[in-house]
């Protein structure tokens, strides 16, 4: 039934001593690691574990001081913006609050989740965790609330919504005088923050991994589903699949993703039918003194390069028509290359796995200027921008790859390949 069993191997009890990788499924042997070092898969180069000293005081230091900047970028104003001897004047609640004022709520929720909720709770949840770390005892839900961190992580788009604010701005200079609030300095500054805030957050300062010197007696090889372990992707734990659930985090356990090619594939069909409407139905409307007209993604890179900013528009056109093309093409491309049980080079494929989850979220820049220069420009007849159906289209597209990239499992490149090359291993035998 198991590898072990096949080569007469006893099978251990525990399995401390190993780690399986996320990406490919490959076993190894943990080991003991220098300072601020990494442990990588020898097959795929994903990243299995790592050591940082002192992570602990300096990971809770920076996640206390963006919790003070968050603060402050919610509660002083943001932007203002002179027009004519009238001054609009926002706070980041404020662009979620016109779209869904406008009737695009959906757009709205969207973008008071990924700029403001789930952002929040990252960071509540990391304290909480790294709080108790501290004090010494062991944190009630540990479990569920770092998971909820790192599912929530990849949807808190500060980043984006920095680069969003940036673009907006010298959209705006052409039209009135723009003024930085306090908010928005305080968003600068929890950006960088935020960011070394979450590469000290790791699960190795909750469940340390354990390392076995090289006399340990079972060397396994191979993938752990061979040998029915399944890989605890909350806490790095190595266990039997049987168990249901991780008996130190309460995950739960699968070899694979459930469904994950049917899944993948429904998320990639629905998103390529909202990318036609999304490009060629307007996403904003700007009128100056009564005069104006709808504009499309495209047609908005164009006036950004006829004025002079082409660094701006190809920026606008990478994030918004680049990335999700290449996003879909390459989940596609993978999908088939799972189906087709190719061998064509499995390291390459999961590493361009691994570039489009993180390129993924960038196309939301789009739907945060929108936000930004809708609650910004509202000056009646003066000036005045409005989203189009686009952005529902567009955002909707954004969400559902985001999904697909997530419910895709990588691990199914190896399996198919080594599947394949089972099966012409078997071929060969009975021919020889």
């Amino acid at each position: 039934m198991m590898q072990a069993a096949q080569h007469g191997k006893e099978e251990p009890r525990a399995y401390s001593g190993l780690i399986a990788c996320h990406e490919c499924d490959a076993l190894h042997r943990t080991e003991s690691l220098p300072e601020n070092s990494s442990a990588h898969c020898g097959r795929c180069d994903a990243r299995l574990y790592r050591h940082i000293p002192a992570a602990l005081e300096r990971s809770l230091a920076l996640h206390l001081t963006a919790l003070l900047l968050f603060i402050i970028a919610n509660t002083f104003p943001f932007m203002s913006l002179k027009i004519g001897g009238r001054v609009e004047t926002d706070i980041l609640l404020s662009g979620p609050m016109a779209l869904i004022e406008l009737g695009m709520s959906d757009i709205g929720l969207l973008v008071l989740l990924t700029s403001i909720v789930f952002p929040l709770l990252v960071l509540l949840g990391s304290l909480y965790l790294l709080g108790c770390l501290r004090l010494g005892i062991e944190a009630p839900g540990l479990g569920s609330v770092f998971r909820m961190v790192q599912h929530l992580r990849p949807w808190s788009l500060i980043g984006v919504f920095m680069l969003a604010v940036l673009i907006a701005i010298v959209k705006l200079l052409d039209m009135a005088q723009v003024e930085a609030g306090t908010s928005l300095f305080a968003f600068a500054a929890l950006l960088p923050v935020m960011t070394l805030a979450q590469q000290g957050f790791d699960r190795s300062l909750f469940w340390p991994q354990e390392a076995v010197g090289s006399e340990s007696a079972w060397l396994p090889t191979g993938a752990a589903q061979q040998y029915g372990l399944a890989h605890c992707h909350t806490c790095a734990l190595l266990v039997q699949v049987s168990q249901g659930h991780c008996p130190r985090c309460g995950d739960h356990l699968h070899l694979r993703k459930p469904e994950s090619l049917t899944r993948t594939w429904a998320l990639l069909a629905s998103a390529t039918l909202l990318f036609f409407p999304a490009n060629m139905l307007p996403i904003m409307t700007v009128t100056r003194f009564g005069q104006g007209e709808p504009s499309t993604i495209l047609s908005g890179v164009e006036h950004l390069i006829a004025a002079g900013m082409w660094p701006l528009g190809l920026i606008v056109f990478f994030a918004s028509i680049v990335v999700p093309i290449s996003k879909l093409v390459a989940l596609i491309f993978l999908l088939l290359s799972i189906q087709q049980r190719s061998t064509w080079r499995p390291e390459d494929r999961t590493r361009l796995y691994r570039v489009t989850e993180v390129i993924g979220s960038w196309s939301m820049v789009d739907i945060f200027i929108i936000a930004l220069l809708t609650s910004l420009v509202s000056f009646d007849a003066l000036a005045t921008i409005r989203p189009g159906i686009a952005a529902s289209f567009f955002a909707g597209m954004v969400v559902l790859t985001m999904i697909a990239a997530r419910s895709f499992d990588s691990r199914l490149i190896w399996d198919a390949m080594e599947q394949n090359a089972a099966e012409v291993g078997s071929m060969e035998q009975e021919h020889g």
